[in-house]
């Protein structure tokens, strides 16, 4: 069976893969000149690596190290120690240590919380702890009735204090929704904890050892290719064919530089786009089927990633750090965690800045300048002297539209894989699945619809042999 599969981010690359598994043959068709998504990442005229994120992974994504292990790559995620680190910017240069002992969860994690004593007081602990304790007991079901509260709405249900909230939540909300605590559904959040506390190693973070385009992407492309699939660059979709019934006849693919259009025909079809992209593309007839006009409640997040190249080394912290700045989200000196942007006497800061939407339109002088403003709160030692950190060049990635933005009441709007359109399915981390919007999810999205379109032929199969009459019995001779 061919699928077409348009999109060769991971949920797109996903689902490739899980049909090549069951002997199928996807036809991926991807927009731009480069795979990923959004984890793409491209070359600059020095050869140095500049992505579309931070993209961190954690023990709490069993579906993405599932695929690293069935690809043999799963050596190239650098693991670093199972700890949570946070800047203090009442003390600047000052870091606030979660370290998470090797024990089993959730005591772990529980453990990390008590032995903190910069950020939280024993009344703090003990609070967070009671807070917690709905989320564990109660389970996945008690989680995702809380998406009809902001995060900042279910802490104070449960009587955990502003200080809690604004010292460790405004931080974790940023950093996994790019959204702050009052604005995230509480679901979202609790999903992460649920998994960090039930799973030994669930919050222990590891770094790509490369660019996510050559080291995890490329590898997925040449194991589809090597059985059979295809995946094609530049092959941006214009519009989806429909046959006179409604099912799809084919993609309608646009022709660059002067090329003709191409349509790409197939037994089945899948949207692995952004849900604001397919919503863009979505034929008219089917806007008005509710499947699809609950779309309407979801839309992406801005997001902007910025790379600092700097004169000198400014931290030697191998970890994903989290900044509590008004501005910033998360950030990591790649020169340090990431053995291909190595560097010994230079550092390579990137950083997400978070929450976007007031920047996404702003001039990166305007982005930088803030930016450099926050950097000289977090390196105090190394700015403001006689002799500061020179900035030798700098790469700013804006996505206006990312992941789905995960505000209270958005779970009733996510779809699932299969669509009322019996030949189109749909992938992408904004579709449901236990996880959020988040690399674990994309790669989930895409085995639950290659999972779907099998299931779905099977099922073709089945109704196809029963309409044939039983087979006449041959008698053999002696």
């Amino acid at each position: 069976m061919r699928v077409a599969i348009a999109g060769a981010g991971l949920a797109g690359l996903a689902c490739a893969k899980y049909l090549t598994d069951a002997g199928h043959t996807p036809i991926v068709l991807e927009s731009r000149n480069v795979l990923g998504g959004l984890v793409a990442a491209w070359k600059d005229e020095d050869g140095d690596w500049y992505e579309t994120g931070l993209h961190a992974f954690f023990g709490a994504y069993p579906n993405m190290l599932q695929l690293l292990k069935e690809l043999g790559i799963e050596d190239r995620l650098q693991w670093k120690q199972h700890t949570l680190i946070f800047n203090q910017p009442e003390k600047p240069g000052v870091l606030s240590r979660f370290d998470v002992p090797d024990i089993p969860a959730p005591f772990n994690v529980i453990a990390s919380i008590l032995q903190n004593n910069d950020m939280l007081t024993w009344e703090q602990k003990i609070r967070f702890a009671i807070g917690l304790v709905p989320a564990v007991v109660r389970g996945q079901k008690y989680v995702e009735e809380m998406d009809k509260y902001s995060l900042l709405e279910w802490l104070e249900r449960q009587g955990i204090d502003e200080r809690v909230s604004s010292d460790v939540f405004i931080a974790a909300s940023k950093a996994l929704t790019f959204i702050e605590p009052d604005k995230v559904s509480a679901t979202i959040i609790l999903t992460a904890l649920n998994r960090f506390l039930q799973e030994r190693y669930g919050s222990k973070i590891a770094f790509l050892d490369g660019s996510p385009t050559e080291r995890l992407c490329q590898p997925i492309v040449d194991y589809i290719t090597d059985r059979g699939g295809e995946v094609h660059l530049n092959k941006p979709l214009k519009e989806i064919l429909l046959n006179a019934e409604g099912t799809v006849r084919g993609f309608l693919i646009r022709g660059l530089e002067g090329t003709a259009d191409q349509v790409i025909a197939a037994d089945a079809y899948v949207s692995a786009m952004s849900v604001d992209v397919f919503k863009a593309l979505m034929p008219t007839p089917w806007k008005e089927m509710n499947f699809f006009k609950k779309l309407d409640g979801l839309e992406g997040v801005p997001v902007i990633n910025l790379h600092l190249w700097f004169d000198r080394k400014l931290t030697d912290i191998d970890q994903l750090l989290f900044s509590r700045s008004p501005l910033l989200s998360v950030y990591a000196d790649m020169s340090v965690t990431c053995r291909e942007y190595a560097d010994p006497d230079r550092s390579m800061l990137e950083l997400v800045l978070a929450p976007a939407k007031d920047w996404i339109d702003k001039s990166e002088e305007d982005i930088l300048k803030a930016t450099m403003r926050e950097l000289e709160k977090l390196f105090p030692a190394h700015f403001g002297t006689e002799n500061p950190a020179k900035l030798r060049k700098y790469k700013i990635v804006k996505t206006p539209r990312s992941v789905y933005t995960a505000t209270p009441g958005r779970q009733a709007y996510r779809p699932d894989q299969v669509t009322p359109i019996k030949n189109f399915f749909l992938a992408g981390s904004y579709t449901m699945q236990r996880y959020l919007g988040s690399m674990e999810g994309a790669v989930l999205s895409g085995k639950l619809t290659a999972q779907a379109i099998v299931s779905n032929q099977q099922s073709s199969d089945v109704r196809k042999v029963a309409d044939y009459p039983p087979p006449t019995p041959v008698m053999s001779g002696n």
